[in-house]
């Protein structure tokens, strides 16, 4: 590794977790050497479905409404992200892009090269690594190519934020790239959202813990983790052996899942998890609010978000009076029926999906949220980035073709190329 380049990352590193100070910190406890990540050790507890076998309004039915995730198969083998987003690919082609890796303490982006960051994802022996998580890709000139070369999946076509406008809604789209023991710590997804996670390449690890969880079951204490309380390693590493002994409520076991190349994960909203990468992996997640999850999104973004909500309802009057007469009905002065999002944190990333979201679902407060993601608190700044991209709300009538607008320009999205949002 040339002198510029370790140069580099060691800035990155110092701004994104300046508590951890110098190297030793990064290190200290060698999970490098003593964490075994061998897929075949661990269990694997989820449900799996073929896309091309089973319908849409199926898959509404035995896992959207009723909450459970499940993972998809027959999704990602035709993507052109299959031959583009390797890491030799990925390192050439947006050589010098910066991605979000992480935030300061100011809550400002910290952002690495491709190239510098493929040499630190090689060569790294850090407990929990720098991890890309970036919201903004699909709004960049040139990083935005990356959304040619993916399909939604079919049964997520459904993107109902769209109507709030690109400039209102929240973050809601994520490149996620990292090396073996990064990842996204403890959390509930924003708003209420779903979500759905697509692996390209690598293999992830999973524990998914149903939304009636106690949060304090499934955090990791201070003392715990000291500065790595937040990251997926340590959860692993403390929380996990917890939930395999007879002492563990059998109403809060865990579903385990061991998420392969071309897999999707579908995370209902309410849903606790925690995704540890087992090496190298390169991925596409996003949130989204359909016609299923809407009174429980809607109530939610009442409550944390009212200024997006009201501008939210006015176009739902507009291109789906269905909903609109169903926000009408929706009992705000009742419980969601959902957790609100909260997390022990994200992740050494400061991931977007955790940090700015906990700020946006709650009347006091991933992938979701609570804590930005580091320990401390982070004044955020208000940029493009934590209130949804920068594209003009002229884009606005096209995105409306996967928010179930009836109209001549809805397009099967599964069908063709990822170009909107």
């Amino acid at each position: 590794m040339g002198k510029k380049t370790l140069k580099r990352i060691n800035e990155a590193k110092s701004k994104a977790r300046p508590e951890l100070k110098d190297e030793s910190g990064w290190s200290l406890y060698n999970f490098s050497r003593h964490l075994k990540l061998w897929p075949q050790q661990y269990p694997d507890t989820g449900v799996r479905i073929n896309v091309n076998e089973v319908s849409t309004s199926e898959f509404i039915e035995r896992f959207e409404k009723p909450g459970f995730p499940v993972v998809l198969t027959g999704v990602v083998e035709t993507w052109p992200a299959r031959d583009r987003w390797t890491l030799q690919r990925l390192a050439k082609r947006y050589r010098n892009q910066r991605f979000k890796c992480g935030e300061d303490d100011e809550g400002y982006s910290v952002r690495l090269k491709m190239k510098y960051y493929v040499s630190y994802m090689e060569t790294n022996a850090d407990d929990s690594p720098l991890y890309i998580f970036d919201s903004t890709f699909g709004d960049h000139p040139k990083k935005k190519r990356l959304l040619e070369d993916y399909r939604l999946p079919k049964y997520f076509t459904e993107d109902l934020f769209c109507l709030a406008g690109e400039k209102r809604r929240p973050p809601y789209r994520w490149i996620v790239i990292g090396p073996a023991r990064s990842g996204t710590g403890i959390h509930i997804d924003p708003l209420g959202t779903s979500a759905w996670n697509a692996l390209v390449f690598g293999r992830k690890r999973w524990a998914l813990f149903p939304p009636n969880t106690p949060k304090e079951m499934v955090q990791v204490k201070r003392t715990e983790g000291g500065h790595q309380t937040d990251e997926a390693v340590m959860w692993f590493n403390t929380v996990y052996p917890r939930t395999l002994t007879d002492s563990w409520p059998a109403e809060y076991k865990p579903i385990e899942l061991i998420q392969g190349p071309g897999e999707v994960v579908f995370v209902p909203g309410g849903w606790w998890h925690v995704v540890l990468n087992l090496d190298e992996a390169v991925a596409v997640t996003q949130n989204f609010s359909s016609t299923t999850n809407f009174p429980v999104v809607y109530h939610k973004t009442v409550r944390g978000r009212p200024k997006l909500a009201k501008k939210w309802y006015e176009q739902l009057k507009i291109h789906r009076p269905d909903l609109a007469d169903a926000a009408d009905h929706v009992d705000l002065s009742k419980p969601s029926g959902l957790p609100s999002s909260s997390s022990s944190c994200s992740s050494s990333s400061s991931s977007s999906s955790s940090s700015s979201a906990s700020q946006s679902d709650s009347a006091s407060s991933d992938s979701g949220v609570g804590k930005p993601a580091t320990a401390k608190v982070k004044r955020k700044r208000k940029r493009a980035s934590t209130t949804g991209s920068s594209a003009s709300d002229s884009s606005d009538e096209e995105d409306c073709r996967c928010a179930g607008v009836p109209s001549s320009k809805r397009s099967d999205r599964d069908e063709v190329p990822r170009t909107s949002s």
